[in-house]
């Protein structure tokens, strides 16, 4: 069963923005401020194999709330990971776009047999430690700045001529046999964004920040618009739909370097959604926020490929998106009726993804349905 949109609870207007309903050949249409919100409620309104589940999101809400309040979950919480910027400056901002514009692809086809953990793994030893998924490639980067490349400098990883090809292929060098997934693809990536930024931007992603006229929607419309390998849409029933999932991780990043001030403050980051990618559907399964068809269930548990694009990826991104938007309202209801309102200063899209996130790398082993596996530049 699909969890009604009509919600039985108060939504603050600064986090749903309703604009109008219309009907379209029979089916509904909901607009936002957020195409990519607009996207994900009409996906889960068509789902067939993808489900949000009545009976047990409220009992997920109570959890995730109960836990971030035990936590003090806030967006301080960004730059206490070891391996993020710790000084909100333009350094900062150009480190944030190169890890974004490079952060999709890190499952391994090695946890097939050997589990999410396996140690053959593609991986970055970097100050004593291993680190693997989403922090290889900080490691990656950090390891590359301390080695005297300016690897987070357009104007460099732009042109081969001023970075080589070998030489990213030897800074993402792994300390495994496993070498990083769709290496070429990242290089294209780093030479079409860093054109762009040169020619378009004098040389730094700040100065996109600074067109934006403090306004996340703005920002998103910019990386979108110029930025082709942000470009992440698919088509759903005759109809184009926004992910956006670097992008949007891209703003939320800033914002969270920045603590919400200075190139982080953005009037409307609350019309940010969930970050669409593999490993938090992992965990809203879990968490019974979502739910999957015996068919669907069966394809992930038995490690087969959805390709981008395929109606079973669409739906398990939208209705993710979608249910993290519900778990949101219920939350933020709960807040509005609890006393102890300082535990979770401010609780929005971003904030309960990274806590989502956060929970699904720490308890992954013990999850019953796996990850799906796309193999794709957009997450």
């Amino acid at each position: 069963m699909l969890y009604k949109d009509e919600i039985n609870c108060t939504v603050d207007h600064k986090f749903a923005i309703y604009k109008s309903k219309r009907k379209k050949k029979n089916i509904e249409v909901q607009q936002y401020a957020n195409p990519v919100l607009e996207s994900a409620y009409f996906i889960s309104k068509n789902s067939k194999d993808v489900f949000i589940p009545q009976d047990s999101i409220q009992e997920a809400a109570n959890t995730i709330y109960s836990n971030m309040k035990k936590l003090k979950y806030s967006v301080s919480v960004w730059k206490q990971h070891e391996l993020h910027p710790k000084v909100a400056n333009e350094d900062a901002i150009n480190w944030i776009f190169l890890v974004d514009l490079l952060n999709f692809s890190f499952w391994s086809d090695l946890e097939k047999e050997k589990g999410s953990d396996c140690r053959e793994r593609f991986s970055i030893y970097y100050k004593d430690k291993i680190y693997s998924g989403y922090w290889s490639l900080c490691a990656a980067i950090n390891r590359a700045i301390d080695e005297g490349i300016q690897i987070t400098n357009p104007s460099v990883y732009a042109s081969p001529e001023n970075l080589s090809d070998d030489k990213i292929k030897y800074i993402f060098r792994s300390h495994t046999s496993e070498e990083i997934f769709l290496l070429q693809e990242r290089i294209n990536c780093m030479r079409e964004a860093g054109k762009v930024l040169v020619e378009k931007f004098d040389g730094s992603f700040i100065n996109c920040v600074k067109q934006s006229n403090n306004s996340a929607m703005n920002l998103l419309k910019i990386i979108t618009d110029n930025f082709e390998s942000f470009r992440d849409e698919s088509e759903f029933l005759g109809r184009k739909v926004q992910f956006y999932k670097r992008a949007q991780i891209l703003i939320a990043d800033i914002w969270a370097c920045f603590e919400g001030y200075d190139y982080g403050s953005f009037n409307d980051i609350d019309d940010i959604t969930m970050f669409a990618d593999y490993r938090v559907p992992q965990a809203l399964f879990h968490l019974g926020a979502l739910s999957y068809s015996q068919n669907l269930h069966n394809i992930i548990n038995s490690f087969t490929l959805l390709p981008n694009g395929s109606q079973l990826e669409i739906e398990i991104r939208g209705c993710s998106i979608w249910s993290v938007e519900l778990l949101k309202r219920l939350i933020q209801q709960k807040i509005k009726q609890d006393n102890t309102l300082d535990l979770i200063p401010i609780l929005n899209t971003i904030i309960l993804d990274f806590y989502i996130w956060d929970f699904a790398n720490e308890h992954k082993n013990t999850f019953k349905v796996g990850i799906h596996r796309t193999r794709s530049i957009f997450y």
